[in-house]
C-alpha cells in the first residue's frame, strides 16, 4: 500500500470542490472523517463543557494526569469539529502522552470575530479549573486552528492569564488579508487552500471587522512575551508564507519560535496519518516538543 503524498493526493482528487457546496455540505464531508479515520477504541472520549462551548476529553493510554493539550480545529473558522479532527488530536495526545481538550468552538458565520478566540479562552481557563498547572498545557491547532492558537495565547498574555508551555501551529492561517506571496507561488502545488475559498471564509469570520485586527490576523499583532512556539508548514502550500512570517516576527519580538518546513507537503498533511508515513512522523516531532515543554 502506497503511504506517500501521491497517494494522498490522488484521495483529495476524487473529493468534490469545496467552492461547489454551501457551507453545510462542506461541515458535514468534513465530519465523515470520523468514519474514515476513526479513533483508536483505547481513547477514552468524554463530552464536556469546557466552561462556556462543549469540548472533548480525550485520554489516550499511559496519558499523564498533570499536563494536558488544548487543541483547536482548523476548516478556516466556518467548518470542522471534534468529529473532524478527533483522530488527528487523539494521536497527538498519544505522542505527547497528555490528554486533550478538543475545543468545539463556535463558527462563523452564525458566530464571528471573537467568538472563537472567546471559547478558547474559556477552554485554557477550563483546563486551569482542573488543578493544571499552565506550564504543564500546550495550546496547539492546525490551519484556522493554528492561527487560533496565536491568538489565544496573545488573548492569555493581554488579560493577566498565565501562559500555557508553548503553543503549536500547524499550517497555521495567521493573516486574514491573505496577503502573502505564497498565494500565487503555490497555489498550482496546493490541492487543499483556494484562494476564493479561503476570501469567503475570512469575510464570514471577520463579520466587518477589519482583517488586520490582531486577535483575527495574529500575523499583526504584539508578539512579545508569548511562550515558545512549534511551527509546521508544507512547502506545497499557499500558506507557506504565513508560517515563515509569523516565525520571523515571532522570532523578532523575542520568541523561541522553531519553524520546520516540511518537503512536498501539502495542508495540515499531519490529518492524513493514517494514509501517510509523513503525517504520523510529523505528529511524533510535536510529541516530543510537547513532552520536553511540559516535563
Amino acid at each position: 500500500m502506497d503511504r506517500g503524498i501521491g497517494a494522498v493526493r490522488a484521495h483529495l482528487a476524487k473529493l468534490p470542490p469545496s467552492e461547489s457546496m454551501t457551507v453545510a455540505e462542506q461541515r458535514a464531508q468534513y465530519e465523515r472523517a470520523e468514519k474514515a479515520f476513526p479513533t483508536p477504541p483505547d481513547v477514552t472520549v468524554e463530552r464536556v463543557t469546557a466552561r462556556t462551548a462543549p469540548a472533548e476529553w480525550l485520554s489516550p493510554p499511559g496519558a499523564r494526569a498533570d499536563a494536558a493539550i488544548l487543541y483547536l480545529h482548523g476548516g478556516g473558522y466556518v467548518i470542522g469539529s471534534p468529529r473532524s479532527h478527533r483522530h488527528l488530536a487523539a494521536a497527538i495526545g498519544a505522542a505527547a502522552a497528555a490528554p486533550v481538550l478538543l475545543a468545539d468552538y463556535r463558527l462563523a458565520p452564525e458566530h464571528p470575530f471573537p467568538a472563537a478566540v472567546d471559547d478558547a479562552v474559556a477552554a485554557y481557563r477550563w483546563l486551569l479549573d482542573r488543578q493544571i498547572a499552565p506550564a504543564r498545557i500546550v495550546v496547539a491547532g492546525d490551519s484556522a486552528g493554528g492561527g487560533l492558537t496565536v491568538a489565544t495565547l496573545l488573548a492569555l498574555r493581554d488579560g493577566g492569564v498565565p501562559q500555557p508551555a508553548a503553543g503549536v501551529c500547524i499550517s497555521p492561517w495567521v493573516d486574514l488579508t491573505c496577503g502573502g506571496d505564497s498565494y500565487t507561488t503555490r497555489a498550482a502545488a496546493d490541492p487543499i487552500v483556494k484562494r476564493e475559498s479561503v476570501d469567503r471564509m475570512a469575510t464570514a469570520y471577520l463579520g466587518g471587522r477589519d482583517a488586520k485586527t490582531a486577535l483575527a490576523s495574529p500575523l499583526f499583532a504584539d508578539l512579545r512575551g508569548l511562550p515558545p512556539l512549534l511551527i509546521h508548514v508544507g512547502d506545497a502550500e499557499v500558506l507557506l508564507d504565513d508560517a515563515v512570517q509569523l516565525d520571523e516576527r515571532a522570532r523578532k519580538a523575542g520568541v523561541a519560535s522553531t519553524l520546520e518546513v516540511w518537503d512536498a507537503m501539502v495542508h495540515v498533511w499531519h490529518w492524513f496519518f493514517p494514509m501517510l508515513d509523513e503525517g504520523q512522523a510529523a505528529i511524533d516531532r510535536i510529541g516530543e516538543f510537547v513532552r520536553a515543554r511540559t516535563l
